[in-house]
This record gives structure tokens, sequence and C-alpha cells, in this order.
């Protein structure tokens, strides 16, 4: 059954039972976000610029993985090890100088063994050199809205202006999940083999059983130790996008990783509060052939919830004020306002779901003259 609303106030109230309990967490910047609905469901500092450490290899990943799609290049593609490459520091895929290594290959070697070798030799193969690869990692995070991000290398290799934000990382997590499904599931591969030398990968979320399947781990000694990380609820079909930084041991960034993840995933639900299909609003029409219009929000509206929550979510129907025939579908006739605990939180366009012709000329006429007539005090 459809639901209608008449007049132009009427209120929805959804609330959860009890509210919800104070949440921390002893990283320095953290992000958890709903997938689907992209709410925030708990923050601390994410808009503060950190160092990234490696997990700049995501941004690099996603780099890659867009020109496989455009196809500029393919997996199986060769590029050649530099020198540079062959030399930098820190972890390593351990690819050898002079030789040529799959784009395949390398891709896991930046992935599961978060190679800063590799990252150079893909970078190098992409756009010639490391610093015009930083700068097409830049473009790439401007279209993303990854507005507090700037990238100086590949790798995430320490440099004071090569920087990002938990939001933004959060930003690049979804986008890389929802862009590249057919290379993300590489993100949940626990190891990889390269050169006779077998690597684990270091998210440790993906030895424990709570529905995690990447992303990506870093680590430098001014970041301390972060996570990017994403998990999902066969159950449910939740998932969830965390991003955390500046743990101070791998232990603990274990531990944070598995409380943030679960009590993003089991501290809420997603709950459907506009239907457009289902909901209907009945707006009056002056002068038209029909006294009242059949509307409907233009899109869904599913938000996620506290489980344990008393917070009160409410709608305000707003229509066109003195709306006049004729109507035409699909054009925008009111708005739909949704409150959190009283504050704004977002708003719907509500648009008409049929067309209402104007009345003929002279029943026009009559109508005006009775109208004006009845609104002569207001």
């Amino acid at each position: 059954m459809k639901k209608i609303a008449v007049l132009a106030s009427s209120l929805i109230l959804i609330a959860t039972s009890n509210s919800a309990q104070a949440f921390e967490t002893s990283a320095k910047q953290a992000i958890i976000v709903d997938y689907d609905t992209q709410q925030i469901l708990f923050e601390k500092n994410a808009n503060e610029k950190m160092p990234t450490s490696s997990m700049s290899k995501v941004i690099t990943a996603y780099a890659v993985m867009k020109e496989i799609k455009e196809g500029n290049i393919t997996l199986d593609d060769k590029f050649r090890v530099s020198e540079k490459a062959w030399k930098k520091g820190g972890s390593k895929m351990f690819v050898e100088v002079g030789k040529d290594v799959r784009v395949e290959d390398l891709l896991r070697g930046v992935i599961i063994q978060s190679g800063n070798d590799a990252t150079i030799v893909l970078a190098e193969g992409i756009a010639g050199t490391e610093d015009q690869f930083a700068v097409y990692l830049n473009k790439l995070a401007e279209q993303m809205g990854m507005d507090n991000s700037n990238f100086m290398n590949a790798s995430g290799w320490p440099d004071e202006n090569h920087y990002s934000t938990a939001r933004d990382l959060a930003t690049l997590g979804r986008h890389i999940i929802t862009d590249f499904p057919e290379y993300y599931g590489i993100y949940s591969e626990t190891e990889f083999t390269f050169n006779g030398i077998t690597q684990q990968n270091r998210n440790p979320l993906l030895y424990m059983d709570i529905g995690a399947d990447g992303i990506k781990t870093g680590h430098t000694e001014i970041a301390g130790y972060g996570l990017m990380a994403s998990a999902k609820n066969d159950k449910t079909g939740r998932r969830v996008v965390v991003v955390f930084n500046g743990t101070d041991s791998k232990k603990a960034r274990s531990e944070e990783a598995e409380k943030l993840v679960s009590y993003g995933l089991n501290g809420f639900k997603n709950q459907v509060f506009i239907d457009k299909d289902e909901d209907e609003y009945k707006v009056p029409v002056l002068f038209g052939q029909k006294e009242h219009v059949l509307a409907q929000a233009s899109e869904d509206l599913i938000l996620t919830i506290e489980k344990l929550s008393e917070d009160d979510y409410t709608s305000k129907f707003t229509p066109k004020p003195s709306l006049e025939a004729p109507v035409t579908k699909g054009t925008q006739i009111g708005m739909i306002e949704v409150f959190k605990k009283g504050k704004s939180f977002k708003t719907i366009q509500v648009i008409a779901k049929e067309d209402v012709a104007e009345l003929g000329t002279f029943k026009k006429w009559i109508a005006k003259a009775k109208h004006k007539f009845a609104n002569r005090d207001k």
C-alpha cells in the first residue's frame, strides 16, 4: 500500500532504542564510513593532514587500474626496472635492475607486498618519471574530491609535502571498490610470491573472520602505524570503509582495526527512510483540471542508524507555494528536509508523478475569481 501525505507538514519519526555509546580510538586520525549511504559513523581528526606512508600506494594502484581499464596498458605488458627502482629502500618486491616485469606482478607487488620498488617501476612505465606520475596522482585525487591531499611520489616515501587525510583516504577507498571491482579482489590475497620470495599481506584484518577484504597498511616513524580497510557483513549486505593512522605498534594497529571495523558493521543498520516508489504526496494545484497532483521524492533515502540509539529522525515536506497548472511530470514541486535530533541532515527534491493540465479559459477565469475572493482578507 502506498502512503499518501495530503498536506504540507507531515512528520515522519524514526527512533532506535538506546542512545549510542561513546566510542573512542587510540589512533590519532580515524574515520568510519558506511559504503552505501556514505554516512560518517565515526570520525576523529578526519580532516587533519597526515603522512600517509604506504597507504599512498592505493592511489598508485588506482592509477594503474585506470590505465588498464582505459586500454593504455595491459596486465601482460612489461616494464623495465630502473636503477632508481632497484635501489629504493623500505619494503620491497625485490625486482632486479634491468629486468622486465609484468604489470600484473608489479600490481600485486604493490598491493600485497607493499613494494616501494614496484611503485617506481609502474610510475616510470606509465609516466616516464616518478615526478610526472605524482602529477597524475594529484589530478586523480582532485577528480575524486580528495581536496586535502598532495602526492609527491608513488610509494608514500616521507616528504613534508606528501600528505592526505583520513577523510580523503576513505574517499579513495570507496572509489577503488566502486570503480574497479574486477581488481579489488587482489587486496584480499594474503600472500604473493615473486622471484622465489613469498611475502604475506600486512593487513591484519584479512586473518580475522570479520568480513574484511582489503585494503592497505602503512607505517613510517613519523606517521606511526595506519590502515585503510573495508569489510562487509554478508548477512546484512552492509559494507564499511575504515581509515586510521598514528597507532604506536603493529599490535595496536591490529586491535584498533578490529575495533573500528566491528563497531562500524555491528553498531549500525541501514534503514529505508523514504521510498520514492512507495511514499506519495498529494499537493494542491490551482487552476488545474485536477485539484491535486501526486508527487514523490526524487530519490530513495536510506539512513545508517545506530542500532541502540534514541536518535529521532524527522522529515518535513514543503510543497511549492501556490502551485499553478499546468504541472509537468518530473517537475520539482517541493522539498523534503530530513532532520536528525532537530538539525538539518539532508534535503531531497519532490517531483510531480503526473501531468496536470490547466483549465479552459472560462473555467480558469472563474477559478481565479473564486481564489481571489477566498483570499481577500489573508
